[in-house]
């Protein structure tokens, strides 16, 4: 039987100082950043995703608690977990996970957290139900709620629908973050890569006060001459 404390046990043990110097600089650790506070052990990812598959049948008690713990390594290795259990579950166990998911918004608190997590559990769930709370994400006062909103519609676009994303986009377009920017930017070039058309719909009429970083993200996979277009006439 799967036990948390084994499992932190395992963590621990693949710590690699070095590593964890170079990740907490690289997701921006410090005071006043947007991972403050995080702690890293220095595991590589693949690592993680290796040992999570030891652990699939965790509680999600234990998932509580890896969630709630300021390790990364922790928090990382329960959603991989969760994500496993989501994939595995039926349609009504699919809903429990996603209301855990939700209820811990605030614990998903850094970009590669969102991204493993937000299209593959809260985006796979709505694909045929109503997307009210992106909306609700949208507007929060929270960053990485707002991150969750827009990286969530990934599953849709996957699916060729992109109504969603591009609303969503909309609401977020005057961010202030740079991580918003990026993963704005980010949703946008995927859409593109999908309909060129609603892409460059969007940037005719956003293009001129999009923030630089997120337009260069949307544009990437554009022509050399429609990059020298959007990024000569913007701000």
């Amino acid at each position: 039987m799967a036990n948390l404390q084994q499992l932190k046990t395992e963590l621990k043990k693949l710590a690699e100082k070095k590593q964890a110097e170079i990740l907490q600089k690289f997701f921006k650790t410090g005071s006043g950043q947007y991972g403050a506070g995080d702690i890293f052990l220095g595991i590589k990812v693949p690592l993680q995703r290796k040992t999570a598959r030891q652990y699939e049948s965790l509680r999600l008690a234990d998932l509580q608690t890896l969630l709630n713990n300021k390790i990364h390594e922790y928090r990382l290795t329960a959603l991989l977990i969760l994500l496993s259990q989501y994939k595995k579950a039926d349609a009504e166990a699919k809903k429990k996970y996603v209301n855990f998911y939700l209820k811990n918004t605030k614990n998903i608190n850094n970009w590669d957290l969102v991204d493993l997590s937000a299209p593959n559990i809260l985006g796979d769930y709505l694909l045929d139900k109503s997307r009210n709370i992106l909306y609700k994400l949208a507007k929060s006062r929270d960053l990485w709620e707002k991150r969750i909103s827009v990286i969530s519609t990934l599953a849709f676009i996957r699916n060729n629908e992109f109504g969603d994303t591009l609303k969503i986009c909309e609401i977020l377009v005057n961010d202030k973050h740079d991580l918003i920017h990026k993963a704005v930017g980010w949703m946008l070039r995927e859409a593109g890569k999908r309909d060129r058309k609603i892409l460059e719909n969007f940037l005719r009429k956003y293009y001129k006060i999009m923030p630089r970083v997120m337009l260069r993200y949307a544009i990437e996979k554009l022509s050399s001459r429609k990059k020298k277009f959007y990024l000569g006439l913007s701000r």
